[in-house]
């Protein structure tokens, strides 16, 4: 019943910047941390950023390049990507800590947005 969707990806120039979004939907009570995790081909999915309760964290490969922030009312959660590097290309997953109103709290993920960075 909670659904998680990402969009804003795509492909963009070295040097470029996109904007990530991540919507979330159904029976949500409350939602705890969120974060933005990325998983290129052949390699394990890490995180690269997360927000909980206004404090940040970011993955030092995307300090300063990268600004991950929420708007509560709205469910939804944005990654802000400037200075785009090849290596920042795979598919960006969103997820959340949700509780829903069967006050189960259970962690969730996206369906994940494709982010390619290329000349």
């Amino acid at each position: 019943q909670v659904q998680l969707v990402e969009s804003g990806g795509g492909l963009v120039q070295p040097g470029g910047s996109l904007r990530l979004s991540c919507a979330a939907s159904g029976s949500i009570f409350s939602i705890y941390s969120m974060g933005w995790y990325r998983q290129a081909p052949g390699k394990q999915r890490e995180l690269v950023a997360s927000i909980t309760n206004g404090v940040t964290n970011y993955a030092d490969s995307v300090k300063s390049r990268f600004s991950i922030s929420r708007d509560n009312d709205k469910k939804k959660m944005y990654l802000q990507m400037s200075s785009l590097k090849p290596e920042d290309t795979a598919v960006y997953y969103c997820n959340a800590d949700i509780q829903t109103f069967g006050r189960t709290r259970e962690n969730y993920w996206g369906q994940g947005t494709q982010v390619t960075v290329s000349s």
